[in-house]
């Protein structure tokens, strides 16, 4: 038997192999995913999770919780599921390989090789396409999983500003339990003073206006404590521990992070670096590409089939299947381009919505970055001299009792109102890094400097600024 007989069979079996007509740019994805889901890839069970200190920071917090969040980790699974689906969609080829037998009976002295006849071909039911519609079909898997990828990063920014939002909620009513605890002791001590007054001769209302004042201060302290076991709750969630776990409050506010003072250049990173923007438009790029693909509808799929029949006969031959059903296929083309128009559309308005969000963000950030600083440097002296010398003048009588809860209202407000301020800032600025896609500490420092060098946040946890 001539061994060339078997060549094309040959052939039909290696091409039944398939590969992956796969974009380049496939595995530059596939790097930035392994590079994302190390932490991820071992079950829960296995892996060994930050324990915090006892006086943990917020990068402490911050660095638990991209390790630990479900939803995060949720994000992550998708985009590695998006990326398995980019190389069975540029597989080709694409359709299964068949292979019949058959022996003729009843042929009377033909030898056994000459009753059989072999068939080899793909299944008609599922026509070859050619390669450039399976490479189309891979570019819009990647640009599915691309979009996937940033859906991820914005995911991550907004763990980010949710974790940085409620750890900073924490610190302020840490802040405001200490002030109101050192409100009602100031209290006390003017009741004991009223007391002493009363027992001299002086007016008895002075005493139970103090009496009730410091009432007032406990049950506001009590309601503080109440709020702050609530919001310690609420961190435990999103850091995988259990909701009365210990998670020791900031011992003070945390000192405010450095941003760079180009608004413009701000701007312009929100605007290039934003993930969600970034997701869109890889998503019209995956529309446009879907565009493309819809159009190759219009060229034939075909399928190859190869017969030997004993020693004597070799046959090849192949079925094209013509696109005739041209309705459905103008319909597709047509569909196909209206959702490009659509994704184009919303890419754009997102773009504006999230350029003027980004601006009033910043312009709120920097109103509480100058009221803060009124409040510290021009009005809160002025209140707390105001209160010494109403604190030293009221034992002598020099004023009354409701002078003295007045100047103490007063400097308790101010010392309130620069807390929130501050706080506020913070909490614009995580909000801008979630807007921007980009970590603050990332850019380009001020022209004094006043944070330690940064390092990526899903990594080592990045040190505190004047720490």
């Amino acid at each position: 038997m001539n061994r060339l007989v078997f060549i094309p069979a040959g052939l039909m079996l290696v091409l039944a192999a398939g590969c992956s007509l796969e974009p380049r740019a496939t595995q530059d994805e596939r790097g930035r995913l392994a590079q994302a889901g190390e932490p991820y890839e071992p079950p829960l069970e296995q892996r060994t999770l930050p324990e915090l200190p006892a006086e943990p920071d917020w990068t402490d917090v911050l660095h638990r919780a991209f390790l630990a969040n479900g939803e995060l980790e949720a994000a992550y699974f998708e985009w590695k599921a998006a990326m398995a689906r980019v190389a069975p969609s540029a597989a080709w080829p694409n359709s299964n390989l068949q292979v019949g037998f058959d022996y003729a009976f009843g042929k009377g002295a033909m030898k056994g090789w000459s009753a059989t006849t072999l068939t080899a071909g793909f299944d008609p039911a599922m026509m070859l396409t050619l390669p450039v519609k399976a490479e189309q079909s891979g570019k819009v898997a990647l640009d599915s999983a691309r979009a996937a990828g940033k859906r991820f990063e914005a995911a991550k920014f907004g763990l980010q500003q949710k974790v940085l939002t409620t750890w900073l909620d924490y610190a302020l009513t840490a802040e405001k339990v200490r002030i109101q605890t050192e409100n009602a002791h100031l209290l006390m001590t003017v009741s004991e003073v009223a007391a002493r007054r009363v027992e001299a001769g002086g007016p008895q209302q002075d005493l139970l206006k103090a009496q009730t004042e410091y009432q007032l201060a406990r049950d506001e302290l009590a309601n503080l404590t109440s709020e702050s076991a609530g919001l310690r709750a609420m961190l435990n969630g999103l850091l995988a521990r259990p909701p009365e776990a210990t998670l020791a409050p900031p011992a003070r506010l945390p000192p405010p992070r450095a941003l760079v003072h180009d608004d413009a250049r701000l701007i312009a990173v929100a605007v290039r670096n934003s993930p969600e923007l970034a997701a869109l438009a890889h998503e019209v790029a995956g529309r446009d590409n879907a565009l493309q693909l819809a159009r190759l509808a219009y060229l034939p799929d075909f399928s190859p089939q190869y017969s030997i029949e004993g020693n004597a006969q070799q046959a090849a031959g192949m079925m094209v299947n013509l696109p005739t059903s041209l309705i459905k296929i103008h319909g597709a083309i047509d569909e196909t381009e209206a959702n490009l128009r659509q994704s184009q559309a919303m890419l754009r308005q997102e773009r504006a919505e999230r350029a003027a969000q980004f601006v009033a963000t910043l312009v709120a950030l920097r109103n509480s970055e100058r009221q803060a600083v009124l409040l510290e440097t021009e009005i809160q002296p002025k209140a707390r001299q105001s209160w010494e010398a109403s604190s030293k003048a009221y034992p002598a009588a020099s004023i009354t009792f409701a002078d003295l809860i007045d100047a103490q209202r007063t400097l308790l407000q101010v010392r309130l109102l620069l807390a929130e301020a501050r706080i506020a800032r913070e909490k614009r600025l995580a909000e801008l890094e979630a807007l921007a896609g980009v970590d603050v500490e990332t850019l380009e420092a001020p022209v004094a400097p006043t944070t330690s060098p940064a390092s990526q946040r899903a990594g080592q946890p990045t040190t505190l600024p004047g720490e």
